[in-house]
C-alpha cells in the first residue's frame, strides 16, 4: 500500500538481468515483469522495486544502501544464497538482537540477511 512519505520503491542496477532475475526467482521466490530490455520490475516483496541494465553496483563500501532481508531460518537462506551464485562476504555474526550476513548477488550488488535467532 503506497503511504504519503513512506518508502515505496527501490531500483538497483544489474549488470545483467535474466542473472538478477533467476538468482532472485531461486533464492527468494522472487517474480518479475519486464518493461523493454534494460528493466525488470519485482512487487509484493517488502518493498516493490526493479532492476535496471548498468555495469555499477550498490556496495556498502561505496556509500550505497543496505537492504537487509529478515529470515526465519538464516542459516538456509546462506546455503540458498552460495548454491545460487551468491558471494557471501561477511559470514554469520552476532549482534543484539540477532545475527545477519552479508552478500553480493550475481550483479555485485550487496545485500544482507538477518533473522533474531540462529537456526
Amino acid at each position: 500500500m503506497m503511504k504519503h512519505e513512506k518508502l515505496n520503491y527501490v531500483e538497483l542496477p544489474a549488470k545483467n538481468l535474466d542473472a538478477a532475475k533467476t538468482f532472485f526467482s531461486s533464492v527468494f521466490g522472487w517474480e518479475f515483469v519486464d518493461y523493454g530490455p534494460e528493466y525488470t520490475a519485482f512487487s509484493n516483496q517488502g518493498l516493490d522495486g526493479g532492476f535496471f541494465k548498468s555495469n555499477l553496483s550498490s556496495q556498502t563500501i561505496n556509500g550505497g544502501a543496505l537492504l537487509v532481508f529478515y529470515n526465519m531460518d538464516i542459516e538456509a537462506t546462506r546455503s540458498k544464497v552460495e548454491m545460487h551464485g551468491g558471494k557471501i562476504t561477511r559470514p554469520i555474526f552476532e549482534f543484539p538482537g540477532g545475527c545477519r550476513f552479508h552478500f553480493t548477488e550475481p550483479s555485485g550488488n550487496e545485500l544482507a540477511v538477518w533473522s533474531e535467532a540462529r537456526k
